[in-house]
């Protein structure tokens, strides 16, 4: 029989898998990577794991994710997190824009979809939650990164992308790493090294831009501006320096950073999705286990492949047709939620677990 699940761990995370099982207790962080409506395939898994392996927590738990993985890990901090999420993923499903949307027509969609999952009750409810801890990636933009007239827009964009193909850490130059955290406990994860990084405190006054602020994909959506709390001046997609958490997670011990994720690849930032020999440094994956479809899950899929941003030229004045494949895949999606059940439960995850491998290094 097929599996749908790739389960790969650092070091330490197979020795607690081979001591322990997986241990929803065991669980400190969770980790949710930008990628846009590919966040679909994991549906099934947040449902699992936020509606029935949490329900007993009492322990802090913290959730860090940057774009689409904020956004999901945002709906599923709600008292109700099932029942939220499904009304996120409802409005996100069915958005819809003209055959050219201008960057203020998407960040309006947006905001309309954020409308559907969070009112100022569901805000307290987060920043009050008993055990989870919202932990919101965005990136600070200097220089022409800060317009949003395309053309100097897009020429800082084509000088970052220069400079990271250089090296990762000159990044620095044109962004800074912002982290927008629960205020009533600091994560153990840092952020990454090279980016001076800047840490505000999430709060009900700037909930909303922060989190608008950690999707704004550059060119795609409005730069946000002057969030309350953090220092003036143009916030983006958080993605752009931290696209799959490449992060020291600072988890010791027995602790877990469980990492559902929709690709078996960790790429650190979003100008390194072509740089195929970018990899995560790998002292940062010593304590993540990182649950992922597996190559034939993906495969027999409609069109072999995960929803992406590119579905919406894909199904070009065929709304119906783009919204029917998102919601097969997030149906489908349910199937690994169902296989990895079976493997906790049968005590098979060390069986199935593999390691990272020492080809995890950053160059």
């Amino acid at each position: 029989m097929n599996s749908s699940l790739t389960l790969q761990a650092g070091p330490a995370a197979m020795r607690i898998l081979r001591e322990r099982g997986l241990r929803p207790e065991d669980i400190q962080v969770i980790a949710g990577a930008a990628g846009g409506p590919k966040w679909l395939v994991l549906s099934g898994l947040d449902r699992l794991i936020f509606g029935t392996w949490l329900q007993e927590r009492t322990a802090p738990l913290f959730l860090v994710g940057s774009s689409i993985g904020a956004w999901r890990f945002a709906a599923l901090s709600r008292r109700q997190p099932v029942q939220t999420l499904d009304r996120f993923e409802a409005a996100y499903i069915h958005q819809r824009y003209a055959s050219k949307p201008t960057a203020q027509e998407v960040s309006r969609e947006s905001r309309k979809i954020m409308e559907e999952f969070l009112d100022e009750a569901g805000i307290r409810e987060i920043l009050d939650h008993p055990f989870k801890r919202l932990n919101i990636f965005s990136a600070r933009c200097h220089g022409l990164l800060g317009s949003d007239a395309r053309v100097p827009l897009a020429v800082g964009l084509a000088g970052a992308a220069l400079a990271n193909l250089c090296q990762r850490r000159l990044l620095s130059i044109f962004f800074r790493q912002t982290l927008f955290s629960d205020p009533r406990q600091s994560p153990p994860f840092q952020t990454g090294k090279g980016f001076a990084p800047l840490q505000v405190r999430l709060t009900e006054e700037n909930f909303r831009q922060a989190l608008l602020a950690s999707g704004s994909i550059p060119l795609v959506m409005s730069r946000v501006s002057d969030i309350p709390g953090a220092p003036p001046g143009t916030y983006r997609d958080g993605g752009i320096l931290d696209y799959h958490l490449d992060i020291p997670f600072g988890v010791k011990g027995n602790g877990l950073v469980l990492f559902p994720h929709y690709s078996q690849r960790i790429t650190p930032g979003w100008f390194d999705k072509k740089l195929i020999w970018r990899k995560p440094h790998p002292g940062h994956m010593d304590h993540v286990l990182l649950v992922s479809p597996s190559k034939q899950f993906v495969a027999d899929l409609p069109f072999a492949k995960i929803p992406d941003r590119n579905d919406f030229w894909r199904f070009k004045r065929d709304d119906l047709g783009r919204i029917d494949y998102w919601q097969t895949v997030s149906r489908r999606s349910r199937q690994l939620a169902d296989e990895l059940v079976e493997l906790v439960e049968r005590g098979c995850v060390a069986e199935k677990v593999k390691p990272f491998g020492i080809e995890y290094r950053t160059p």
